[in-house]
């Protein structure tokens, strides 16, 4: 089997000559289910389906396109994840975390991370966006757990601050701006891809969690390992306080994050021309 640097470098290979991008991107950006109309705002846009890309695995959840996108926003260049992978898929740790790992080998220094997810903070409403200012990895994976190659990264990656506290602060004057209402919070990942039981959304809020999700976890991991540095925002679907839960099904949180998707973009298409 190869080895996870010969991986990268096949893949890197294939987009520089067999897709024939040229593009150097600063920031790579991940949209989560539902919040795919970033890409309309990408100019000199170059896109290629995660299923011709060698090493890459394939998205099957609804709301994601499958496509990695090279091209410019807001006079930056960026590569955009159209779609992410789960470990509900079926996908390891180390499958969900790859892309992370070729955009950080295409040059990118910035990483942007949305995600769709329930608000258990009493505070919060669907439609509501949250910045992530820390997380909690209930997921019992991590992509980290094997050989470690120092050259990707160290073995032993400092959690203490994952998300940027510069980007934080961009994006909330840039919110400010924008008159764009945020709360910052603290994300939590399980598996999925159930939906959590009464018992469980209060122990998830007892031990300090805003809002629930089943990604963006360990791409955090990953691009902490491999140097990004990191802004991460989730899109409210759906609340879960136990004491008044509703049955939920995903076409109801699916529809709300499109219905969020126009603020979720305008918020990042301005904060990238700040990021530095």
């Amino acid at each position: 089997m190869k080895d996870l640097r010969q991986r990268i470098e096949e893949t890197v290979n294939y987009l520089r000559t067999g897709a024939d991008v040229d593009s150097r991107p600063e920031i790579a950006i991940i949209l989560g289910t539902g919040l795919s109309a970033l890409g309309d705002k990408i100019e000199d846009k170059k896109a290629v389906a995660y299923g011709e890309i060698p090493n890459f695995p394939v998205s099957t959840v609804p709301g994601h396109k499958g496509e990695l996108v090279f091209g410019k926003i807001a006079g930056r260049d960026v590569v955009v994840m159209e779609g992410r992978f789960h470990y509900y898929e079926g996908y390891s740790p180390q499958e969900i975390t790859y892309p992370v790992r070729v955009m950080r080998a295409l040059g990118a220094k910035f990483l942007i991370i949305s995600n769709a997810a329930g608000g258990m903070n009493p505070y919060f409403n669907p439609g509501d966006l949250m910045i992530i200012e820390d997380h909690i990895n209930l997921m019992g994976i991590n992509p980290l757990i094997g050989p470690n190659d120092e050259t990707l990264g160290p073995r032993f990656p400092d959690m203490c601050e994952p998300y940027d506290k510069a980007l934080i602060a961009i994006a909330e004057q840039t919110a400010l701006e924008q008159k764009i209402k945020v709360h910052k919070g603290v994300y939590v990942a399980l598996t999925g891809p159930n939906l959590e039981t009464r018992a469980e959304y209060r122990f998830l809020r007892t031990i300090g969690a805003d809002a629930v999700g089943m990604s963006t976890v360990p791409e955090v991991i990953a691009g902490v390992h491999a140097g990004f540095r990191i802004f991460g925002i989730s899109v409210i679907t759906d609340k879960c306080l136990p004491d008044a839960l509703k049955p939920v099904d995903f076409k109801e949180i699916l529809e709300t994050a499109n219905r969020t998707e126009p603020v979720l973009t305008r918020l990042i298409y301005n904060m990238i021309p700040r990021i530095r």
